[in-house]
């Protein structure tokens, strides 16, 4: 690599990588999507390309995975003709010390808990920033709603003690849409003691396909870091 190279984004492309050298040729791969995720599919496309690896077919979490695929030279498939996923990698917005996340900062979190669920073993990749003593720290909890129910979601998430805000687009007037069609509340709560329980909650809101909380999904998390100016892989299991 160039020594140019800002460090932080080298440290997210040996994360990367050490989470694309985990797959194997005949593989099933949930193809997750984020900054540091993105790596690992190119990664994963340059071996297939060298012929490190065959017979790959790869399941998108989201548009922006799908495009990356393909311009890699991964091959797609879906859930409707597999039943199974071999590896899923994926990133997060944040991790506790059981390796519970929130996910959904790309408001994606519907599919990816869908394929992750799904895999065999799921591989998170992230940045030390990402670890958190406590779910919630930092990031509020993403739910994705149905245009309609918005309102009476709201509600019921205050209701829970929660501060609901409906995610609004960057560089586009109104609020954020997903893959799905639907929008994102983003909810944040004081303490999140029961992850299980307030992910089990939250679903059965009238209205909410999907939150943002995997709860005991993670197998491995790489974590990326960078020391003394140099990136370095750890790992926590």
């Amino acid at each position: 690599m160039s020594a140019e190279v800002n460090p932080t984004t080298l440290m997210k492309q040996q994360v990367g990588k050490a989470a694309s050298d985990r797959v194997q040729s005949g593989s099933i791969v949930g193809l997750g999507t984020g900054s540091t995720t993105a790596y690992a599919i190119q990664y994963i496309g340059e071996r297939l390309k060298s012929g490190e690896l065959k017979d790959i077919v790869g399941i998108p979490t989201s548009f922006q995975a799908e495009v990356l695929a393909r311009q890699y030279g991964i091959p797609l498939t879906t859930l409707d003709v597999v039943d199974h996923i071999d590896i899923a990698i994926d990133g997060a917005d944040e991790v506790d010390p059981h390796l519970n996340l929130i996910k959904g900062g790309g408001a994606a979190h519907t599919r990816e808990k869908i394929v992750d669920c799904l895999a065999e073993q799921f591989i998170v990749v992230v940045d030390s920033s990402k670890l958190v003593d406590k779910l919630g720290s930092v990031f509020a909890v993403p739910i994705e709603v149905l245009p309609l129910a918005y309102a009476p979601v709201m509600r019921a998430i205050e209701k829970l003690g929660g501060k609901p805000e409906l995610r609004m687009g960057v560089k586009k007037a109104g609020p954020v849409i997903t893959d799905q069609g639907n929008m994102v509340i983003d909810a944040k709560f004081e303490n999140i003691d029961d992850p299980a329980g307030l992910e089990k909650t939250l679903n059965n809101i009238p209205g909410v396909l999907e939150n943002g909380l995997f709860v005991g999904v993670t197998n491995l998390v790489l974590v990326g870091e960078v020391i003394d100016g140099k990136p370095n892989v750890r790992e926590i299991s």
